[in-house]
């Protein structure tokens, strides 16, 4: 693992059209990764949890469908445990394991026997963890456990650097929004106040008044006035 890993790692992140897509291929180049150095014929997942985002992860084949599905319904998995505890959990074999028997029922049928669960190292608000499968018990022996866990330790780089451009385009994408927003209740505010001669905070308030009891967002409310008098809801534009 030297210099190629950590460019075709960044490359990977470069080349994603989002967080979910870089996760998506992330899966299935650290699959191929490890299937070679190992000599192991694995499957791969990556689970990220991010602050006031869904849990996102993503699997490099078929086989990792049904395990994930457990997961996502129990919230009780290696991976997840992998990634609350900060370290490496190991499951040699799936048939005799006993922490997470609905799980281990999963990859079971899903044709797999071993399960790797490292954690990956991000920013504090953030955390993360990738999932090796083998079809063989005792597949990740403690040379695997070790070759395993230095990619891990180069993975969890891109998934940082990943997670924190998925951030930054999140942030624009919710300032954008806003600005819709308040671009059209300050228009409908603006009907209001010609149609009730008051307030622009009066106008306001009688917006806020309809939102509580429509149990609606105020934005729905003010989009719906606009349409009722046939006027498309403008965004604020910027120049210079």
């Amino acid at each position: 693992m030297g210099p190629f890993l950590a460019e075709r790692l960044q490359d990977l992140v470069l080349e994603s059209a989002g967080v979910q897509d870089f996760l998506q291929e992330l899966c299935v180049f650290s699959a191929g990764f490890i299937g070679k150095t190992t000599g192991l014929p694995v499957l791969c997942t990556v689970t990220l949890v991010r602050p006031r985002r869904p849990v996102a992860s993503a699997g490099s084949g078929p086989g990792t469908r049904l395990p994930a599905e457990v997961q996502q319904a129990t919230g009780l998995s290696p991976s997840l445990a992998a990634l609350e505890s900060g370290a490496t959990v190991s499951v040699p074999d799936a048939r005799a394991d006993s922490r997470w028997p609905r799980y281990n029922r999963a990859v079971l049928r899903a044709g797999q026997l071993s399960v790797l669960a490292l954690p990956l190292q991000l920013d504090p608000d953030a955390s993360a963890s990738v999932s090796f499968f083998a079809p063989e018990a005792g597949a990740f022996d403690d040379e695997a456990i070790v070759i395993c866990e230095a990619f891990a330790a180069r993975a969890g780089k891109a998934v940082r650097l990943a997670a924190r451009i998925g951030a930054s385009r999140d942030l624009n994408d919710d300032l954008l929004e806003a600005l819709k927003s308040r671009t059209s209740i300050n228009l409908a505010s603006g009907i209001v106040m010609g149609q009730s001669r008051c307030s622009q905070a009066e106008a306001f308030a009688i917006l806020g008044k309809v939102s509580s009891n429509r149990n609606v967002k105020l934005r729905v409310v003010a989009e719906d006035l606009l349409r009722k008098f046939d006027t498309t809801p403008e965004a604020t534009h910027f120049t210079g």
